[in-house]
């Protein structure tokens, strides 16, 4: 006849790593303060009670090898599988029984079920955790209503999900604008309403692009919340100058901080005490430097890079003998960002043994000859032996050479040229684009705006025959060491001249809102490329800047931009109603830009 179970209580608790994830775990059979059903229970039948051994992990290794190959352990001497070919009545929990692998499986469950209940009727009540500390007070004034409702809606629009149209549609893509608000509203001084830290913490954590400013936005009390959090323990990596960090003038916290302290806060420590106290900075950082790990050394020696001085110079030289290469190669770098250091000197030495004046018939030029081999005293001065694939060893070795060269020596070794006279010269035997783009990464390193106009020529001259570099990448590190208004003087002529199709780098370093003439070039660039046919996707990461730094008072200029004309007959087809849209698009952005920048005025 078929066996038949008897729903009950089970007996027996399981072990702490018993039981689901989340599930509290029970107390051991009759400890005091245990609820009823967990203790002992002689009045059970043996047929019925779970084993012993029972534990969490058999129900889950049932339920994922299948109750057919793996029954699970539903009472002492009856095995799933027996239920389910007996085609019982009833399964342990009062689960119906039904024959076959169904059976199988509610035996299961029902099992699994009371196992989770049993767990939890035998916990005991753990002592309280106790409080944090209070949140930090924030001085900053709140924000203005209005904008405190913008930033909701900012927030909210963030965490919806994206539609499938891209960028179609003339709605503002307000994810693009929270940087830009959160930029203003830090402008202001603003502090973040408490209600809205948690969503501002998801965003940052979502968007690294956004954590500078929304971590200043948040203020200590999203530092304080985030401390809670380990999801947002992201934000206690940017939090020098915090209140979570000591106070940098308090040697003794300082030192335990530095001791004791997680990589993050170690590195957030360093950039408070640097910004406060470049030298005191440096001391702490030797304190510890021999046992320091490698990848731990190679971002503290970084860290000098802010407030780089002469002063740093013996340190870095201590840090080229370091057995790290990566440290060695950054250590060579700051130094022969210092003129005066003693790596400078040296590296000089050897680029003036290679590069000279020389003629070309009866004009003068520039003669190169690059180094035959890369010594020992080389290598130690930051110099990487090997080349990157499809690199010749001696250029490699030259541009090495001359980038880590004070660009002052070059003047005196030409007869008294200066910048753009020098970069003008022809380059004997082909030396030229290597020579010019180690020139470049010199008026990079050392902030040279002399060299770099010499280097980024006119321009309305075209890349390919620009004096310095072709490569608009280097052209616009080039532009960043110019002052912010000849940056974007330079680049709108730029635009004039070549149009947008090669301007997109070059506009990503102008200061925002782009001030004029910037923005009206690159209003009649698109406007030219709406005339020509082209769809406006070719632009689309152009029209995406126009919409963040275009000056918001550029949209009624905008207008009549945004009627649909006549297509050309050799325009593509549809192209003008697409460009219409998107200058729709970016008026309208740009008038919800000057709707948010008047929320945020302080006598709103």
């Amino acid at each position: 006849m078929p066996r038949t179970t008897t729903p009950t209580t089970p007996t027996t608790t399981a072990s702490a790593a018993d039981g689901p994830t989340g599930a509290p775990t029970g107390a051991p059979t009759g400890a005091p303060g245990a609820h009823p059903a967990a203790g002992a229970n002689t009045d059970v039948p043996a047929s019925t009670r779970l084993p012993a051994a029972t534990s969490w992990e058999e129900f889950v290794t049932s339920a994922l090898l299948g109750t057919d190959r793996r029954p699970p352990p539903v009472a002492s001497g009856t095995r799933a599988k027996d239920v389910a070919k007996s085609g019982a009545k009833g399964a342990p929990g009062g689960a119906p029984g039904h024959a076959g692998p169904d059976g199988a499986a509610a035996a299961l469950l029902s099992a699994a079920a009371l196992h989770t209940v049993r767990r939890r009727a035998g916990l005991l009540p753990a002592p309280a955790a106790p409080r944090p500390d209070p949140a930090p007070a924030d001085p900053r004034p709140p924000l203005p209503e209005a904008a405190r409702s913008r930033l909701n809606r900012l927030l909210a629009d963030r965490a919806a999900p994206s539609g499938s149209g891209g960028r179609r549609g003339t709605a503002p893509d307000l994810t693009e604008l929270i940087p830009q608000w959160l930029a203003a509203a830090n402008l202001h001084g603003y502090r973040a309403p408490d209600a809205a830290l948690p969503a501002l913490l998801d965003a940052a954590r979502a968007r690294t692009d956004l954590r500078p400013h929304a971590l200043a936005f948040a203020g200590p009390r999203g530092l304080w919340l985030a401390g809670l959090n380990p999801e947002w323990k992201f934000a206690l990596r940017g939090a020098s100058g915090s209140s979570l960090l000591p106070d940098v003038t308090d040697p003794e916290a300082v030192h335990q901080l530095w001791e004791e302290g997680l990589f993050a806060e170690r590195v957030a420590l360093l950039a408070a005490v640097r910004a406060h106290e470049a030298g005191a900075a440096r001391v702490l950082l030797a304190t510890t430097w021999a046992a320091e790990r490698a990848e731990d050394r190679l971002m503290f020696v970084d860290s000098l890079r802010n407030g780089l001085s002469g002063a740093d110079e013996d340190f870095l030289e201590q840090a080229l003998a370091d057995r790290s290469r990566n440290v060695r190669t950054t250590a060579a770098e700051l130094l022969s960002a210092l003129p005066e250091s003693a790596l400078a000197r040296r590296m000089a030495a050897r680029a003036l043994s290679c590069v000279s004046p020389g003629l070309t018939g009866t004009d003068p030029s520039v003669a190169v000859e690059a180094p035959h081999e890369c010594d020992a005293a080389m290598q130690r001065d930051g110099v990487v032996a090997l080349p990157p694939s499809g690199r010749g060893e001696r250029s490699w070795w030259l541009g090495q050479l001359v980038e880590s060269s004070p660009l002052a020596i070059w003047p005196e070794r030409f007869g008294g040229r200066d910048a753009r006279e020098i970069v003008a010269l022809p380059v004997a035997d082909g030396w030229s684009e290597e020579l010019h783009a180690a020139w470049c990464r010199a008026a990079v390193r050392q902030r040279d705006p002399e060299w770099a106009r010499a280097l980024l020529g006119t321009p309305s001259t075209p890349p390919s025959n620009s004096p310095g570099t072709a490569s608009l990448a280097e052209r616009s590190k080039l532009l960043v060491v110019l002052p912010a208004a000849e940056r974007a003087g330079w680049v709108a002529e730029f635009i004039a001249a070549h149009g947008l199709s090669e301007a997109f780098q070059l506009l990503g370093v102008c200061p925002t809102p782009w001030a004029e003439p910037l923005g009206r070039s690159v209003v009649d660039a698109l406007e030219i490329a709406r005339d020509a046919g082209s769809y406006p996707w070719s632009f689309s990461g152009v029209m995406g800047l126009a919409e963040r730094c275009l000056n918001p008072a550029e949209a009624g200029h905008l207008e009549v931009l945004t009627t649909t004309p006549d297509e050309p007959a050799d325009a593509s087809p549809g192209a003008n109603g697409y460009w219409s849209e998107a200058f729709q698009r970016l008026v309208s952005t740009l008038r919800l830009r000057a709707e948010m920048d008047a929320e945020l005025a302080p006598d709103r």
